[in-house]
């Protein structure tokens, strides 16, 4: 059993993966010599609870409909201005054409950037995101665990994200499998939280697409983030067990589009929020690193993020009785592939 002090009050029960945790609310005298209050954001409205939520949203690209290009008579093109529009370029072919698996077999595994924001300007009136340095921590070392060579940054501004991001996508990626960006942090609808300013979610993306960054081209970015996607709450659905049974040729080039061989996991689906706990970390991330730690010798990661998302769905469950309507709430991770082969972290 997990406790953690954090104010004066009455304990709040947190029933995650079956196990109790108790936060036990105690008194800390500050300066005045009051009780010292600590308080968490969810969503804007500030809440005393074991579990709490980070804020964010889909895609949210430009919803100016554009007409698309080099389409011919046959193919007509339905535009959604997510990525932006990018002419044709080449890079360095890093897999046969009709491989079913992405070459995992280059010198090193890849980079791996974890944005990881727990305190944010007063201005934006967002609480502190008590529990995201143990899934800093969890991160860190399933990644290193895999080959990853691995880079963590504590609540960069705004600048120093989008400094980072390009930093990042300007390195020379030859040598390495794969790339991964973890992000951490509040968010809202088609919003992502730095220290001091929002920024759209495409900034963490849109500059590793096959003719930005040709040395990633043709191989695996994978992106994980940890933040809401809306307000809404899941009150989820109840099954009931119903008694019935139911019973080649080798080619010296080819062509991928540029938005190809990405993966691009959200914690919760579009509109809903995303728990944390405060002592134990959040849901979406914890299941991870213990999905990745178990089954990365033997499973691919698509087939991973369907057993993170299982457990989360089914494993996990808001218990806050205190609060009635963030009681017994639950999550779904909201996951997106452009993936065209699958792709194994069996550590090196």
């Amino acid at each position: 059993m997990d406790t953690m002090e954090l104010g004066e009050g009455n304990a709040i029960e947190v029933n995650v993966n079956s196990e109790i945790n108790k936060l036990k609310i105690a008194g800390s005298p500050n300066g005045n010599g009051a009780a010292e209050q600590v308080q968490i954001a969810i969503c804007g409205n500030l809440e005393q609870s074991g579990e709490t939520v980070d804020a964010f949203s889909f895609f949210g690209g430009n919803k100016e409909k554009k007409e698309g290009t080099n389409v011919s008579k046959e193919d007509d093109g339905d535009s959604k201005g997510f990525w932006g529009i990018g002419g044709g370029s080449k890079a360095l072919m890093p897999v046969h054409k009709d491989s079913e698996v992405y070459n995992m077999n280059h010198p090193k595994r890849g980079r791996a950037l974890i944005l990881n924001h727990e305190n944010f300007n007063s201005n934006l009136d967002l609480g502190r995101r008590y529990g995201t340095e143990r899934d800093k921590m969890s991160l860190q070392q399933t990644f290193k665990n895999l080959g990853f060579d691995v880079s963590a940054f504590d609540d960069l501004t705004y600048h120093e994200v989008a400094k980072e991001v390009e930093k990042l996508a300007k390195e020379d990626h030859g040598s390495r499998d794969c790339l991964v960006l973890c992000v951490l942090s509040h968010g809202d609808t088609q919003l992502m939280y730095a220290k001091d300013y929002s920024y759209k979610p495409e900034l963490l993306w849109q500059s590793f697409t096959a003719d930005k960054c040709p040395t990633l081209a043709g191989k695996p970015k994978m992106f994980f983030v940890q933040a809401c996607q809306g307000s809404q709450l899941d009150e989820g659905t109840k099954l009931v067990r119903v008694n019935r049974t139911e019973t080649d040729s080798n080619p010296t080039s080819y062509r991928i589009p540029n938005h190809a061989d990405f993966l691009i996991a959200y914690s919760t689906v579009p509109g809903f929020y995303s728990w944390r706990n405060t002592t134990n970390g959040s849901w979406f991330i914890q299941a991870i690193c213990n999905v990745f730690n178990k089954y990365a010798q033997k499973k691919d990661l698509l087939s991973m993020m369907t057993i993170v998302a299982r457990e989360v769905a089914l494993f996990y469950e808001s218990n806050t009785p205190s609060q009635p309507h963030m009681n017994q709430k639950k999550q779904i991770p909201f996951i997106t592939s452009t993936l065209i082969r699958d792709v194994y972290l069996v550590p090196k």
